[in-house]
């Protein structure tokens, strides 16, 4: 399974916003000068994760991002929920002519659920706390990390 770049830069802003120090507000161009990636396509990944209150966004001249909740509280399979379409096959029967006895759906719905229950294990705190190397590459250098 590979998530899509939405989601995948979903994660690394969250990842950035955890390792600020708490309340320290950042701008979404430092966050994309950090990774490498697309100013316009940050923009609408930060507007959706501030939907599902995982960023909060200050507007005016001391505005900005941060966190929207504490670290600890973000729960990575959630974040992956709400940022993945997490359909990996089409199984209309408009698509598929044996989706009415195909079994490999279920597989693929109970491989998925498995993949979001072992994400729900782990929070941006985990990913983040007392990583200093991370910090160090985050918060100090700025290599182009895209991929």
């Amino acid at each position: 399974m590979q998530l899509t770049s939405f989601t995948d830069y979903g994660l690394r802003a969250l990842i950035f916003l955890a390792s600020l120090p708490e309340g320290k507000m950042t701008s979404i161009s430092e966050v994309t000068d950090t990774y490498g990636v697309s100013r316009n396509h940050m923009v609408k990944v930060i507007n959706q994760l501030s939907r599902n209150g995982y960023v909060a966004a200050v507007r005016g001249k001391n505005g900005g991002i941060r966190l929207g909740k504490s670290a600890s509280d973000i729960v990575v399979g959630q974040v992956v929920r709400d940022m993945e379409p997490l359909q990996l096959v089409n199984c209309s029967e408009e698509f598929c002519h044996i989706t009415s006895a195909c079994r490999l759906k279920k597989a693929l719905y109970d491989a998925v659920q498995s993949f979001l229950r072992e994400l729900d294990n782990y929070t941006l705190a985990d990913l983040v706390e007392d990583n200093h190397p991370l910090y160090k590459i985050l918060l100090t250098e700025r290599p182009s990390l895209s991929s």
